[in-house]
């Protein structure tokens, strides 16, 4: 029996988001992102503004010319990961096959569900939209490229100026049939450069792509050759994936404008040291190399690591770890435009660590809990850590 794998698809999810907080967003043409003058860019962009021709990762500056009276959001990232837990939490109790690809996309292996898979991606969506307020687009097909492919082609399809709510499923042993007129563009994996060589050789669809032997794909695109052949044909075997393992937590920010005050650099690398510190523990990880992440202003990056005694997964010992590599690698008074910082060498934290071993007291631990529920609630920025 084929496999019916469904994938769900949360639309304009920021904005969506945005709209839930604020309903007289509702309609207007507005994004979710930085202010334009600083480097700001398009996360996110309501159905109205996308009539202006505004598109995600487009620079803010850019935006607001297409669309003068663009209305801007800044982005709340605290409600965006609570909302998306909502959802998969829901997705999670429809079936434990689900995997999370990004904070609004996961594919559902249903295969089990006796019901049509049709029947199941409306009854989903209606709860999500009821219930959380939250618009979503699904696909279903035998397996996960086909089913992305038609929740993209669902939307594409959408002409209205609200959510497209769309909801396609390619029947089994149709898979070919549905890919062979779109553009190559339109198969996952293929990007704007891939699609330019195709063009070259005259492959302008997936039938186009389809039609060729797989040695003379091989010839033109190496070993991809061989798995584009698969693709062009609807045919892909992976499963879902149901939990993938986390090789490292890291946090970074780009400044509005380049900055080089210590004392700015130095605050920012704590808050990057705390989100990463509160991500661990959410995660119940703990890592033992912590990494700082420098890109001066001519886009020149600088990378260095320590790795630590024992795991940690405390706001202070990442934070006291990643100065000390700021301070061995910073050029005082040299403008920097990016700082990261990052910890790896995961595994589980089983144990309160070195902050409680080193004289903390139960009331801290409890403190430190306490600044972790508040930044879930309200967004990682609703508390800072202090300077004696």
């Amino acid at each position: 029996m084929p496999r019916k794998i469904l994938h769900l698809d949360l639309d304009a999810f920021f904005c969506a988001v945005e709209e839930k907080r604020d309903p007289s967003l509702r309609g207007k043409a507005f994004i979710v992102g930085g202010r334009p003058g600083e480097r700001g860019v398009v996360l996110s962009a309501s159905y109205a503004a996308r009539k202006f021709g505004i598109r995600s990762a487009m620079p803010t500056a850019r935006a607001v010319k297409l669309c003068p009276d663009l209305t801007i959001v800044p982005a709340k990232h605290g409600a965006y990961s609570a909302a998306s837990q909502q959802v998969m939490d829901r997705l999670a109790n429809l079936t434990p096959l689900m995997e999370q690809i990004s904070i609004d996309e996961a594919f559902l292996d249903i295969s089990d569900l006796p019901e049509p898979g049709e029947v199941i991606a409306q009854r989903l969506q209606a709860s999500i939209r009821d219930e959380l307020d939250l618009p979503c687009s699904i696909g279903i097909a035998a397996n996960k490229l086909l089913a992305k492919t038609a929740t993209d082609v669902g939307k594409a399809s959408h002409r209205s100026s609200g959510p497209p709510y769309a909801i396609l499923v390619v029947p089994p042993g149709q898979e070919a049939a549905f890919l062979a007129p779109l553009p190559v563009q339109a198969l996952w994996g293929i990007g704007p450069k891939t699609s330019e060589r195709m063009a070259g050789l005259g492959i302008h669809t997936i039938g186009d792509l389809a039609s060729l032997p797989e040695a003379q794909l091989a010839y033109h695109f190496g070993k991809m050759g061989y798995e584009l052949a698969l693709r062009a044909r609807g045919i892909d075997n992976r499963p879902v994936i149901t939990s993938r393992a986390v090789k490292s937590i890291s946090q970074e920010t780009t400044f509005e404008k380049d900055v080089n005050d210590q004392r700015t650099l130095e605050r920012t690398l704590q808050d990057l040291s705390a989100q990463v510190g509160y991500r661990l523990r959410r995660e119940s990880l703990a890592g033992t190399t912590v990494r700082l992440k420098l890109r001066w202003s001519d886009f020149t990056t600088l990378t260095r690591q320590v790795t630590l005694r024992q795991a940690t997964n405390q706001d202070g010992e990442i934070s006291a770890a990643g100065l000390q590599l700021f301070r061995q690698t910073w050029e005082k008074g040299r403008l920097v435009r990016l700082l990261g910082v990052g910890v790896s060498g995961l595994g589980p934290a089983l144990r309160q660590l070195s902050l409680w071993e080193g004289g903390g007291t139960e009331k801290e631990q409890r403190l430190l809990q306490a600044v972790d529920e508040l930044r879930q609630r309200y967004g990682k920025t609703v508390i800072r850590r202090g300077k004696a």
